[in-house]
């Protein structure tokens, strides 16, 4: 799911979403629809059980997806709003002391860690600089691409996990299958989450698959 606070959006031409948040987007997904794949008692269940739990698991994810894309664009205002109020007092009475300190807080801690005090005086001096525009504070294209990826993602990732129910009338097996293209896909994410962040592939790939059976027990106990 989208969290509070995401780094500023992509210049158009690059990525909207980073790899992390695309690969959180889709396990979201996931988990979400395992919820419903998870409580169908496949042994009990005719055509109308799964045909209920069908319905639900889409129309969850559809929900969550359109929910999910609004958070997006409410933390891109935020983002921006920040940074316009920000830029603001830059322009104001702060000393170079504070501007400097402001500009290495907005800054990733490793590269604001090299930087000396001169290079810092000289990114605030020419943030100072720049021109009041009012599409600082406003949401752009990119920015709505984002939000429609992050309702793709999330709503896209439940067919692979129902597409068995809708294609093997044997509902035993149809589950079955279904929560194997699951373990799957969890295993596939905590993979290439792994192999992005510098951890081991499929150490991380093992510990999502843990995690997402877990989140859906928990997820199940609670009624949810």
């Amino acid at each position: 799911m989208t969290s509070a606070a995401r780094p500023e959006p992509q210049r158009a031409g690059l990525r909207v979403l980073e790899p992390t948040e695309r690969l959180s987007e889709i396990l979201f997904g996931l988990i979400m629809v395992l919820t419903f794949t998870g409580a169908l008692s496949a042994a009990e269940s005719g055509h109308a059980e799964v045909r209920t739990m069908l319905i639900g698991a889409i129309g969850c994810n559809l929900a969550w997806g359109i929910i999910d894309a609004i958070f997006y664009l409410m933390g891109a205002l935020g983002h921006r709003g920040q940074g316009a109020l920000a830029l603001r007092r830059l322009r104001g009475e702060v000393d170079a002391k504070t501007g400097n300190a402001m500009v290495a807080d907005a800054l990733p801690p490793l590269i604001a860690s090299v930087l000396r005090t001169e290079e810092l005086d000289s990114i605030r001096q020419r943030l100072a600089a720049l021109p009041e525009h009012a599409r600082l504070r406003s949401l752009r294209r990119e920015d709505y691409l984002g939000a429609l990826a992050v309702f793709l993602l999330v709503f896209l990732s439940t067919f692979p996990v129902v597409i068995p129910f809708l294609v093997i009338p044997d509902a035993v097996r149809a589950l079955r299958v279904s929560n194997a293209v699951a373990i799957g896909l969890l295993f596939l994410g905590g993979y290439k989450l792994g192999k992005y962040a510098g951890y081991s592939p499929w150490k991380t790939g093992l510990a999502m698959v843990g995690v997402g059976i877990v989140l859906v027990a928990i997820t199940i106990a609670l009624g949810g």
